[in-house]
């Protein structure tokens, strides 16, 4: 019988850029001429948000929210050294970065082998953030970076769901990006902020969770007045559920130690169309927070598509993924926390879920 360690963390790009420029994307938006500028007025933004930005453009604010993603950071990581996993299995998204135009699967085992060394800095793409730009490392463009994989515990997860009917896709090499999405490399590297190295192995999963905006805006922020087709959607709230039962039924009766992991944050303001592509939905960010907390799993299998879309939660799906595991295992949680903001794009949030 397999054990489950069950996480969430957040591999937000603005962990790594300089504490003083996390919030260059409202900044961008400031700069959008299609944006109201009743909108753009400091006195229309909700308390919290004006004490975040300041007097600074949120430099202030920024250190702080640094230093509590880098202790939130280290928890995980902690949780991980000591439950010593077989590999990782990581829930996360494709901004535009290994799947394009030729092919953009629901969902994908990334079935690598060995070993991969990238240059995070350099590979970067748009939708990373980090392409040629400063570190808070200071790690120049050449750096690299390498990552442990895990074939045949891929392998085994992706014939025992398609023994069991639920039809995944797999890879055994990179598809259009030279390195890995910033999902789960940026994920490897936050675990890994005091650099002291990372020997856990790791299976990634790629969630389509961009959908509609996958291919049109490149899995990235653009204008508002970029307006493409719509892309077809991503998977649902429900099959994402769904598909962290599956591999959490697979896993229990494996001969594998593994944690299951969800990497991203939930909602991003530059996605959620009805506050200008500017703040993030903090209250349906809470709620869905309180609900997990609570242990409300229904609340979770109730959420639509649609709901994701409003409150541009779309990298949420990840955690879709999780819950659907732990509702599975019955595993509670046994510490989290959450770093709501209305400047830095994106609420951040950490979970540990007991292992049995």
């Amino acid at each position: 019988m397999g054990e489950i360690l069950g996480l969430g963390i957040t591999h937000s790009p603005l962990f790594s850029r300089p504490t003083n420029d996390m919030a260059f994307l409202l900044k961008i938006r400031l700069a959008d001429p299609d944006i109201p500028a009743s909108a753009k007025d400091p006195s229309t933004w909700p308390e919290a948000m004006r004490k975040e930005w300041s007097d600074d453009n949120g430099a202030a604010a920024g250190a702080a929210h640094h230093e509590a993603m880098l202790a939130d950071f280290r928890k995980a990581r902690a949780a991980l050294d000591e439950f010593k996993p077989d590999f990782i299995f990581i829930w996360g998204d494709d901004q535009y970065e290994n799947f394009r135009e030729g092919i953009i699967p629901p969902f994908c085992v990334m079935a690598y082998d060995g070993d991969l060394t990238v240059k995070p800095w350099h590979q970067a793409t748009a939708s990373g953030s980090m392409k040629g730009k400063p570190n808070v490392w200071n790690e120049p463009m050449d750096f690299e970076y390498t990552l442990h994989f895990h074939r045949d515990g891929a392998k085994y997860i992706v014939e025992k769901l398609l023994e069991n009917d639920f039809d995944m896709s797999y890879s055994y090499r990179p598809n259009e990006h030279p390195g890995l999405a910033h999902a789960f490399l940026n994920a490897v590297l936050y675990l890994d902020s005091d650099r002291k190295g990372f020997p856990h192995r790791i299976v990634p999963c790629s969630i389509n969770c961009y959908g509609r905006e996958v291919i049109g805006y490149r899995g990235f922020a653009s204008g508002l007045g970029h307006k493409p087709p719509p892309d077809p959607p991503s998977p649902n709230p429900r099959r994402c559920f769904a598909l962290g039962q599956a591999v959490a039924r697979i896993l229990r009766d494996s001969p594998y130690r593994v944690a299951l992991m969800a990497s991203s944050s939930w909602s991003h303001s530059f996605l959620t169309q009805k506050t200008w592509r500017m703040v993030p939905d903090v209250e349906t960010d809470l709620r869905l927070y309180n609900a997990m907390v609570e242990g409300d799993f229904g609340f979770w299998q109730k959420f639509t598509l649609d709901q994701i879309e409003d409150c541009g939660g779309h990298e949420t799906l990840n955690w879709f993924a999780l819950m659907g595991a732990m509702k599975e295992l019955g595993q509670k949680i046994v510490w989290s926390d959450i770093l709501p903001t209305y400047i830095f794009n994106a609420t951040k949030v950490t979970a540990i879920f007991g292992p049995r």
